[in-house]
């Protein structure tokens, strides 16, 4: 029986014409996910789910749906899936990440023209019949410093379009080397420099922990007088009130905005100032942008109800049904190992190595190496999958390698990854237990046996006495349950490292109290998503 597959949400005539010339039986009700009830009723049908914005899978969705295989979502955001009550489900979340990059980049830049030339104001005041043309004196974009926050698909493309205006471009991006900013033709450079020499200022980050407020009031107050800032990547980004006074009292010359931090977006501090663009997120809204999404999340949704083939899944690697049941664990301790290193990394990474010993070195490593890399790169971007991390890792110029030898030791295999930096290199190793679950076996070369909680503190000091008493002690002041302690040194008297496992992350207070005691030379709370 051919699988069939529901298009509830507006996809092009041609997107749907996939599915079928590819023998799947499709259903287009477009108009379908605005209604939760029918939806929930008739989903139990369907093999498959594409959609876009506006049908909402939530559990109550997902547990009708005993089915559904694979939901593809038409455009990068998931935030109408509830991919956590999908993934109990079994039910793979895709999305098409690449498909609206030119388009959002465009935007960007017609956005920065738009506030450059005051071109709104100028024609609303000429709509009205008004003649204001000594009110609307413009500046030009050739010769004018672009600040780019954040050079990756987007923002490179940003890059290149603002180089080809003839503009000269900084950029601050934590994981753009040197090399691969000197083949873009840009110069990196760090935050507080970008903020003192842009005439214009450019986001094109996700919104994450670090990303949060990155132009906080204290970082626009660091940019040079006149400066215009343009957002078309996430809201949040930028203290919109904040803005609004650098706007008023003059500092900022101008500002436009296709984001804000909350939509749909009735008021806003913005809104009504001189000389602020704002548009209602239509980074993605181009005809051709639209198309394209369309068409790939058919081709994603058909070729793995065929074939199996899983791209670009956010809750799944990309694996066959045979090689999932016994690389699973793997497939964790993989994204485990890099999201430890993606967390104590702060500087930009060069080169990814990894090396597979025993068993797992004749498993499918390319998948193993996408987990890991995931693993790395979702600390500064949170939407990166399996599948795009590699490209997006290439994109930065970042160079991955990968080692695999027969059993050396005294684990059946083991993974270790190491990440090199212009200062340093770290790694970190780790193996799979008979129960099936990871632990990390191996920081710094110092050998330990640590297995993986959701929250984790990390810490570094000289072996002396009180380094156990002090930990406890302090997470107990602080009401932290420790459910697993583990301790490694180098040798008697030198350097040694702690892995607290613990049932809640620890707070603030409680890493400045060890700070204050001079013991430790590093302190830093983990997370891992261990579902």
């Amino acid at each position: 029986m051919a699988p069939k597959v529901l298009v509830s949400d507006k996809l092009s005539e041609t997107a749907v014409q996939i599915f079928r010339d590819r023998g799947i039986d499709v259903d287009f009700m477009p108009d379908l996910g605005k209604d939760k009830d029918k939806l929930a009723e008739v989903i139990g049908q369907y093999d498959g789910l594409a959609i876009r914005s506006a049908t909402k899978v939530t559990p109550t969705i997902l547990e009708k749906a005993d089915k559904l295989k694979v939901i593809g979502r038409a455009g990068i955001g998931t935030d109408n899936v509830d991919k956590e009550a999908a993934s109990k489900k079994g039910v793979i979340v895709m999305n098409t990440p690449f498909g609206n990059m030119i388009t959002t980049a465009e935007h960007a830049i017609a956005m920065m023209f738009a506030v450059a030339r005051q071109i709104p104001e100028a024609s609303t005041s000429t709509h009205a019949g008004k003649w204001e043309k000594s009110k609307f004196m413009g500046i030009e974009l050739t010769n004018k410093t672009l600040g780019v926050i954040g050079a990756g698909n987007i923002g490179g493309i940003v890059c290149e379009r603002a180089l080809g205006l003839k503009m000269k471009v900084v950029a601050y991006d934590p994981y753009l080397g040197e090399e691969k900013a000197a083949k873009m033709g840009v110069e990196k450079v760090e935050l507080d420099e970008l903020l003192a020499r842009a005439d214009f200022i450019t986001l094109h980050v996700p919104l994450t922990d670090q990303t949060r407020n990155i132009l906080s009031r204290e970082n626009l107050a660091k940019t040079k007088k006149g400066v215009r800032i343009v957002n078309c990547a996430r809201g949040g980004l930028v203290d919109e009130e904040a803005l609004a006074e650098a706007l008023q009292s003059g500092h900022v010359a101008g500002a436009a905005f296709d984001v804000f931090s909350e939509e749909p977006a009735k008021e806003n501090p913005l809104f009504n100032l001189p000389n602020v663009v704002c548009t209602p997120h239509l980074g993605a809204a181009t005809t051709e942008a639209q198309e394209n999404v369309a068409l790939q999340v058919a081709e994603q949704i058909s070729n793995y109800l065929l074939t199996g083939a899983v791209e670009n899944a956010l809750n799944m690697p990309s694996v066959t049904a045979e090689e999932a049941k016994i690389m699973g664990p793997w497939i964790k301790l993989a994204g485990h190992l890099g999201s430890f290193i993606g967390q104590m990394t702060d500087e930009p990474i060069k080169a990814i190595n990894i090396l597979y010993d025993g068993v797992v070195s004749e498993m499918n490593l390319a998948a193993l190496n996408c987990s890991v890399v995931a693993g790395i790169m979702k600390k500064f971007n949170p939407e990166v999958n399996m599948v795009s991390a590699p490209v997006v890792a290439k994109e930065r110029g970042i160079q991955i390698s990968t080692t695999n030898q027969d059993k050396s030791g005294a684990f059946e295999g083991y993974i270790k990854v190491t990440v090199v930096t212009d200062n340093r290199e770290r790694s970190i190793g780790g193996t799979v237990f008979s129960d099936g679950k990871p632990r990390f076996i191996q920081i710094k070369g110092i050998n330990i046996d640590a297995e993986v909680g959701a929250h984790m503190l990390y810490t570094t000091n000289e072996d002396v006495p009180g380094i156990i008493g002090t930990l406890g002690q302090t997470m107990g002041s602080h009401g932290v349950n420790i459910a697993n302690f583990t301790l490694g040194r180098a040798s008697a008297g030198g350097g040694a490292i702690a892995l607290l496992y613990v049932d809640e992350p620890v707070p603030a207070e409680a890493r400045a109290q060890l700070a204050e005691t001079g013991l430790f030379t590093q302190i830093k709370p983990l997370e891992f998503d261990v579902a």
